[in-house]
This record gives C-alpha cells, sequence and structure tokens, in this order.
C-alpha cells in the first residue's frame, strides 16, 4: 500500500493510519471550543474524584450538589447531538469533512474530553501499544485496587488499538484475561499490548499489565475484521437512537 493511500485514511501494516495516529497525538491543537471541553472534563473529574472522597458534612455537600446541577442545566439549555465521525475501534478512512477527533477524544479511556476517561495516554511502536494511567477512588475494587472490571475494559482498549496496526480493523471476537496480583490506585500503570499474527478476518494481539516491574495481569484478545459498510450501518443507527 502507498503512502498515498495511508495519507487518504487507510491503514497499512506497521503504523497507524492518519486516524490511529490522532490518537497517538499528545497535544492536539484544539480549536477554542475543543479545548473548552477538554477543560470541562478536566474540572469534572476532578468533582468526582473530590465527591467519593469528601466527608464534608450535609450543607457543603448540597451546596456543591446546586453547583453540579447549574452547571448540568447550563449545558441542558444548549444544542446536543455530538456526531461520532468514525467507528469503533479505529477507522479505515477519513471522514468526509477532514473531522478526526470525535471518537478517540470521547473515549471512555483515552478521551480527554470524556470525564470518565483517567485518561489513558498512548504511545506505539511498529507493532505495539503502550498505555499509561492512574486510577483513583472512583475506580475501586478490592481495598486500595483498581477493580478488575476496568482492568478488563482497559485491555479490550489499547488491544483495540495495537489490532489497528496488523492492517486491519475490527471489532473484539473474545477477551481473555488473566489476573495475575492486585492493581493499584494511586499508582501509574502500564498497558503494553502487541500484534502478533492476523489469519483472513481474524487478527491476534496480546497485552500485559503492570504497576512498575509487577504483573499485575495480562491478556489475549481476538478481533474480526468488519468492512467500512458495517460501520456506517452501526453510524446510522447510532443516528436513529441518539437521545434528543
Amino acid at each position: 500500500m502507498t503512502d498515498e493511500h495511508a495519507d487518504a485514511g487507510y491503514l497499512v501494516p506497521g503504523r497507524p493510519s492518519p486516524l490511529m495516529r490522532e490518537v497517538f497525538t499528545a497535544k492536539p491543537d484544539y480549536t477554542p471550543t475543543e479545548q473548552a471541553k477538554v477543560d470541562l472534563a478536566a474540572a469534572t473529574r476532578r468533582i468526582i474524584d473530590e465527591q467519593v472522597n469528601t466527608v464534608a458534612d450535609e450543607s457543603s455537600i448540597r451546596e456543591a450538589e446546586q453547583l453540579v446541577k447549574r452547571a448540568a442545566d447550563l449545558l441542558a439549555g444548549r444544542e446536543h447531538g455530538r456526531p461520532y465521525a468514525e467507528p469503533a475501534e479505529g477507522s479505515l478512512r477519513r471522514p468526509p469533512d477532514g473531522q478526526m477527533r470525535s471518537f478517540p477524544s470521547f473515549s471512555p479511556f483515552i478521551g480527554h474530553m470524556n470525564p470518565i476517561a483517567p485518561p489513558m495516554t498512548i504511545e506505539w511502536g511498529d507493532d505495539y501499544v503502550i498505555g499509561r494511567a492512574t486510577y483513583g477512588l472512583a475506580f475501586e475494587g478490592p481495598p486500595g485496587c483498581l477493580h478488575g472490571g476496568f482492568i478488563a475494559a482497559g485491555f479490550d482498549e489499547i488491544l483495540g488499538l495495537s489490532q489497528g496496526l496488523s492492517g486491519q480493523v475490527g471489532m473484539t471476537g473474545r477477551l481473555t484475561i488473566s489476573y495475575r496480583s492486585p492493581t493499584p490506585l494511586f499508582r501509574e500503570i502500564t498497558y503494553r499490548a502487541h500484534f502478533v499474527r492476523k489469519e483472513g478476518r481474524k487478527v491476534f494481539v496480546e497485552a500485559t499489565l503492570k504497576a512498575g516491574d509487577t504483573l499485575c495481569a495480562e491478556a489475549e484478545g481476538l478481533f474480526i475484521s468488519m468492512k467500512p459498510e458495517f460501520f456506517e450501518q452501526l453510524s446510522a443507527l447510532r443516528g436513529m437512537n441518539q437521545p434528543s
């Protein structure tokens, strides 16, 4: 596949497409409105963290509640209808309007515009993807440890990115996780995923999760590549089902 095809948005084995490179950009060139969304998401993460940690008195909590309601009412009175702009798990083509940020920036794991994302930071190589994140009490499972469900979801995200390096992009077919030791909160944890092989429409990937040198979990993933038409059908359904 030529560089011309790569620039058009197609995937090339061993390197991200332009859409995937958007995911791997540490500091995108946000517009003022996009930057405002990033800042609002960061402020929302802070209130989530404060809410699950606070032992303040009732009056202080009620005052905070009213402030949060006022913020929600402010946005509720404005326009809605965020577009998706590209298929889940990456994209085979650049969206017609050239906007590449909608899904990566709003991902619940790597999206800087999504307040429930830690967010996870991403870097990549020829056949691997690394994700780093720090989780607080809002994600607690066992005492002082990350909930296993969030560990699994993090694997799905990082493996979903790494399977794109195969030159094919699809959706999760199977995800197998082995938990090795508790994953701590308040410490940076590192997912490392790499492409293993592909067999027709099947893409095989593997990953580890570590806290420092401690192996916390391992995962194997099978992804099934999908044609662009399938994602277009999902986008159409999303538009029909999206609340007004």
